[in-house]
């Protein structure tokens, strides 16, 4: 009976109708430990596993030449510092490649390039995993299957995040064994005082593409326990970018989160772990 009553009782916490003890969140590193190392490079991947992440968020475009680049921006010029200026979709991954994208965060790091999804699917361990954020539209389906199924990961250790709806529902449509969640911000009619979109359009857009996790904006005032309660009930997961203090933290493991995205994974994880 005891065995019984946990396994109940672990169920009703994981889908909310308990608070977590903010044990259980895998604590994800926002484009790596990017706090501290430059975002995007294996630098960055490596030093997120070190600090003890659960699982890495990288942003992927897809090149001139059909590779996957690791990148957040639609060019090159913020993360070279300004000495380069080529858009990702125009360019070969090797022109890519030849842009040092360290040296703008400390001199210590200069050399790193864009990686591509190969090798930041590379530095995975056993127990890890990664969110695979598409920055570009559905012509990187393809090409993402392949490197996904070249890596010899495991399906779980996969998940694909997008704020496009037809990316989501087609990864989900053409491959479902893999998790993919539909991410949205939020933006708030000065007139009215509603926040857009509004839950029941989350909740709808969730349905429509099939979506196994929200990965919400850290907008304390959208996302209170109701607003997880009914995703909750739509039957996904909630997944909460980006959150590095560590009050807020302890307030989305307090909702029971299956995830916090952080450029800080370390004093993250220590923030929640404590609960204090």
């Amino acid at each position: 009976m005891r065995i019984g009553i946990g396994l109940l009782l672990a169920a009703l916490t994981a889908f909310g109708c308990f608070p977590s003890t903010g044990q259980a969140q895998m604590i994800v590193a926002h484009r790596g430990a990017s706090f501290v190392a430059p975002e995007n490079t294996l630098a960055s991947f490596h030093e997120a596993w070190k600090q003890g992440a659960d699982v890495i968020e990288g942003d992927f475009y897809l090149t001139k030449d059909g590779q996957i680049a690791c990148i957040h921006d639609k060019t090159t010029e913020r993360t070279s510092g300004g000495s380069a200026k080529l858009k990702i979709a125009d360019s070969t991954l090797e022109e890519l490649r030849s842009v040092d994208v360290g040296t703008w965060k400390a001199a210590k790091y200069a050399g790193q390039h864009i990686p591509t999804l190969e090798e930041v699917l590379a530095t995975i361990p056993e127990s890890g995993k990664i969110f695979i954020e598409v920055k570009c539209g559905t012509e990187i389906i393809e090409p993402l299957q392949a490197a996904i199924k070249k890596s010899n990961l495991e399906d779980e250790q996969i998940i694909i995040i997008c704020f496009d709806k037809e990316v989501v529902r087609q990864c989900r449509e053409k491959m479902p064994q893999y998790k993919a969640s539909w991410l949205t911000s939020y933006k708030e009619d000065k007139t009215t005082g509603k926040w857009k979109p509004s839950l029941e359009s989350v909740v709808a857009t969730l349905k429509q593409t099939g979506a196994t996790g929200l990965g919400t904006q850290a907008n304390d005032t959208v996302v209170t326990p109701d607003f997880v309660k009914a995703i909750r009930e739509a039957g996904v997961e909630c997944h909460v970018w980006t959150v590095n203090d560590p009050k807020q933290a302890q307030r989305y493991a307090g909702l029971g989160f299956d995830s916090i995205t952080t450029d800080k994974p370390a004093e993250t994880r220590e923030a929640v772990a404590s609960g204090k």
